[in-house]
């Protein structure tokens, strides 16, 4: 059974253990959301070939996520008049370059629209539900009659795909501009 498979299971079989682990460090409404980013985590991992113990690297990862969702609530705190004055500086200093980073933006969005559009007509139904229009998962469950089980997979498994597609996207259009690059005709000499 290859790595990622085993992950994979799991992470569906932990997953309401990490539930209960993570409802004692956080708000309720943040769990489910703290969940999908630990299999989104493990999705994004370049290997998993140093994971020896799927279960405890998934509920160190929740753990964590869990504390940095902490950190950045309290982080949120700062006074609105800092937060607008370090965006006006960021502004003015022009640190982005806003028409590439629109463009970077477009691109990854339309990876995600492709990554989507190839779901499962069932699992893109409940992706999109939960992760567009924030239904939460009972809704998403009494919407498509079926259990909330069931939606938990359909949005792992939509997760899933649609980092895997959009990791290969980015690495084909990564390696099409280098040789577009490397690839230009020579001027000849003589010319």
């Amino acid at each position: 059974m290859p790595v990622e498979t085993a992950i994979h299971n799991a992470y569906m079989s932990a997953r309401s253990s990490m539930a209960k682990m993570l409802s004692r460090l956080v708000p309720p409404k943040e769990v489910d959301d703290i969940l999908q980013d630990t299999y989104v985590r493990l999705c994004q991992a370049k290997t998993t070939a140093h994971i020896k113990e799927p279960k405890a690297f998934l509920f160190k990862t929740a753990k964590n996520l869990a504390y940095d969702h902490l950190k950045r609530s309290n982080t949120r705190m700062v006074d609105d008049s800092v937060e607008a004055a370090t965006a006006l500086e960021s502004a003015v200093n022009g640190i982005e370059d806003e028409t590439c980073h629109n463009t970077a933006t477009q691109q990854e969005f339309k990876y995600f629209c492709d990554a989507v559009r190839m779901l499962p007509t069932q699992c893109r139904r409940a992706f999109v539900l939960k992760k567009v229009y924030g239904y939460s998962l009972k809704e998403i469950a009494k919407e498509l009659g079926i259990s909330e089980k069931t939606v938990e997979k359909h949005i792992a498994e939509g997760i899933k795909r649609c980092t895997l597609f959009m990791r290969r996207q980015t690495v084909n259009n990564d390696q099409s501009n280098a040789y577009q690059y490397t690839a230009s005709p020579k001027r000849d000499s003589h010319e």
